[in-house]
């Protein structure tokens, strides 16, 4: 054999292997995209699930409070419209931008300021907080909000994952290639930062 052509044999063999390495690469970089993409989307299908539990919950709620005497039909009012409007709101988390994400969340935290008003109001009424329903169902309440929020927490982490995986290089490439797009993340409610005021 010639020694040109022993060179070009060594040549095509090491351009053989950068490409086959390439192509192990971008196999294992994208298939590691797509699991992190998919618990994301798993993770936001726990998201809503614990928001649905809670709204689920809130008709029985509000007709246990119907029952009192007396009751401020303006507060019920607001936590049955405010259910109505976050349970319009949905988002398709292959599509989740941050712009919808704050809408959904506003949209949830409307429907727990209106259930803290209510519980404020509740305090008025020592005979509905002493039934045994009333109290299931606080309970029942108090635990799904710490499920949406650990829930939440969850959806975070897993959210940063994969921005963190495929905004490195060189597993950017491949995202930008093959849309891959970042995910938004839950944000604290304004003012969460802020300690209250306690008055004596």
């Amino acid at each position: 054999m010639k020694k040109g052509c022993i060179i070009s044999i060594i040549v095509v063999a090491f351009l053989a292997l950068v490409v086959l390495s390439f192509v192990v690469w971008g196999t294992k970089a994208y298939n590691g995209m797509v699991t992190m993409q998919e618990s994301v989307t798993s993770q936001w299908g726990n998201v809503q699930t614990s928001y649905q539990r809670r709204s689920d919950l809130i008709p029985n709620f509000v007709n246990t409070v119907k029952g009192a005497a007396n009751f401020e039909q303006t507060t019920l009012t607001q936590v049955i419209e405010a259910r109505a409007k976050a349970t319009s709101v949905t988002i398709d988390p292959s599509k989740m931008t941050a712009e919808n994400l704050q809408q959904f969340q506003a949209a949830q935290g409307q429907v727990s300021s209106a259930l803290g008003r209510l519980m404020v109001v509740m305090e008025k009424y020592p005979e509905l907080k002493a039934t045994q329903n009333f109290r299931d169902l606080q309970t029942e309440l108090e635990g799904t909000e710490n499920r949406i929020s650990v829930e939440r927490r969850k959806f975070n982490e897993v959210a940063l994952t994969y921005n963190t995986y495929i905004r490195k290089f060189p597993q950017s490439m491949l995202a930008g290639m093959f849309g891959f797009q970042t995910k938004p993340y839950f944000e604290a409610a304004a003012g969460a930062e802020k300690a209250p005021e306690v008055k004596f």
